[in-house]
């Protein structure tokens, strides 16, 4: 009897022996998947660069000079009365087309002097060594001092006294004015305003007529003859006929002559 219940207990031995032991291992769960979202930035094309306007270019400074100044010189026309063309001819001619060393450094167009200038100040060769010449902020302020000096000095107040568009009348006066010592002032500033046509500023100003009131309250309309006029022409914009301009104007032929002032009624 002991020796089947030690041959059983050895059986049980090997039995559990022989058994291999299963080992669980727990698999680790995948974290939740997560969809990473890529946001593209559409990268900002640039700007295509504006395309840089061309310049304006002129035949030579003084065409820019007229160009830059003309519109001034029409307004101080219309406010003091002085032609347009001849506050133009005098800027020319004075500041070298705003090259001389007045323009440049002083803004002064006109070479005026400082005859008690309480502002700024420049010294230049003139007449004189080192004489004493206005000096400006700005050149517009050169065109109104320009405006100011002829109409505030009683030698120049014949000037005012000659029609708004008679520019040979006042390139004259200005010399005989004392504005000029030159003698040939007058002749040279005539020659800037027929060469460069800077009467028509004047006309622009005018409006192609030019009105005096007579004594007799009536209105006596002149024209002064620009480039491009005709007797024709004339006729039809003033509404009346070539043989009526001829004889209000003592003419013997249809020909014309620019700054030429013919009475249209």
């Amino acid at each position: 009897m002991k020796r089947i219940s030690i041959v059983f207990l050895i059986s049980l031995l090997v039995l559990s022996c022989g058994s291999k032991r299963k080992i669980v291992t727990k698999k680790k769960r995948n974290p939740p998947k997560t969809e990473q979202v890529v946001i593209k930035t559409e990268t900002e094309k640039p700007t295509p660069a504006e395309t840089p306007s061309k310049p304006i270019t002129y035949a030579n400074a003084t065409e820019a000079y007229i160009a830059n100044f003309s519109a001034i010189a029409q307004e101080e026309m219309r406010k003091y009365k002085i032609p347009a063309s001849i506050t133009l001819a005098q800027g020319i001619l004075e500041s070298g087309s705003g090259k001389g060393r007045l323009a440049l450094e002083a803004n002064n167009h006109f070479g005026i002097k400082c005859h008690g200038w309480t502002g700024q100040k420049i010294y230049h060769d003139d007449d004189a060594s080192q004489e004493c010449f206005r000096k400006y902020n700005h050149a517009e302020s050169s065109f109104e001092d320009h405006s100011a000096f002829l109409t505030g000095r009683s030698r120049y107040s014949k000037l005012f006294q000659l029609r708004e568009d008679d520019y040979k009348g006042w390139a004259k006066e200005l010399r005989a004015a004392g504005y000029a010592t030159d003698r040939k002032y007058p002749d040279k500033l005539i020659s800037l305003i027929e060469r460069y046509q800077l009467y028509k500023f004047d006309e622009e100003v005018l409006g192609g007529k030019y009105v005096i009131r007579s004594n007799e309250n009536t209105n006596r309309i002149h024209h002064t003859v620009v480039k491009g006029d005709t007797l024709y022409s004339l006729s039809k914009t003033y509404n009346t006929t070539v043989e009526d301009l001829k004889a209000r104007n003592n003419l013997s032929t249809n020909e014309l002559s620019i700054g030429q002032i013919l009475i249209i009624k």
